[in-house]
């Protein structure tokens, strides 16, 4: 017996999760790479991250050597790629500095392009797998959360490779953040501090998704 979705995100409609998009405009383009493996995962975050950036694209696939639909957006933009390699610049607190790093990673004529970001979506094996079976990946400029972002998740329905280990969704949000900023890094009590103000209405619905999500688990094991 089929199960009836909800026709704005093709969820069955127990586990909608209409209730937690929330509309954000963000400036900088997101293209998600999504492991095959992902697509159906219940507790996935990329679909509720890409029914509330206004700006997302979501490509299916392990192996983009020759995915055409990723060939057009690469020419289209100038793509970063969040990706810890050994390669990776750290995005800095201070926007200026990224700003710095963006311009001096490829002085070509592509420069002038629109930035993008680019996400892998799947575990860190497939991430992994991803990245290294895709030589147009390796290719691009790498860059890579700070460690003190990139241990504060709070995903808390899905096991993850190590202790606060951020989703999609957090890390995505982290990496818009910190590129999107335009003004000066601010300080609270002598330490910089990043501004998520577009991003923490999504962060907080995510917290909350966290919850239903552990509730319905709940309900289902009764």
């Amino acid at each position: 017996m089929s199960r009836t979705l909800c026709q704005h995100c093709q969820r069955p409609t127990k586990a909608c999760i209409c209730t937690f998009i929330t509309a954000i405009s963000n400036t900088i383009p997101v293209i998600v790479l999504q492991h095959p493996n992902e697509v159906k995962h219940s507790k996935g975050t990329v679909a509720l991250l890409a029914k509330s950036l206004k700006r997302c694209q979501v490509i299916v696939g392990e192996n983009f050597n020759d995915n055409v639909e990723l060939s057009q957006l690469l020419n289209q933009y100038h793509a970063l790629l969040l990706y810890p390699s050994e390669q990776a610049e750290v995005l800095s607190w201070s926007a200026s500095i990224n700003r710095d790093q963006v311009k001096t990673q490829q002085r070509t004529k592509t420069q002038q392009k629109e930035r993008c970001l680019i996400l892998l979506d799947g575990t860190w094996k497939k991430a992994y797998r991803m990245f290294m079976l895709s030589e147009k990946l390796q290719a691009l400029p790498q860059v890579c959360l700070p460690e003190k972002l990139a241990n504060s998740g709070q995903y808390l329905i899905r096991k993850v490779a190590k202790a606060n280990a951020l989703s999609s969704l957090e890390a995505c949000c982290y990496a818009l953040a910190l590129l999107e900023n335009s003004d000066e890094s601010k300080e609270e009590n002598g330490e910089e501090s990043l501004d998520l103000s577009r991003y923490l209405p999504l962060l907080n619905k995510f917290a909350q998704f966290n919850q239903f999500q552990l509730l319905f688990r709940q309900n289902q094991n009764h």
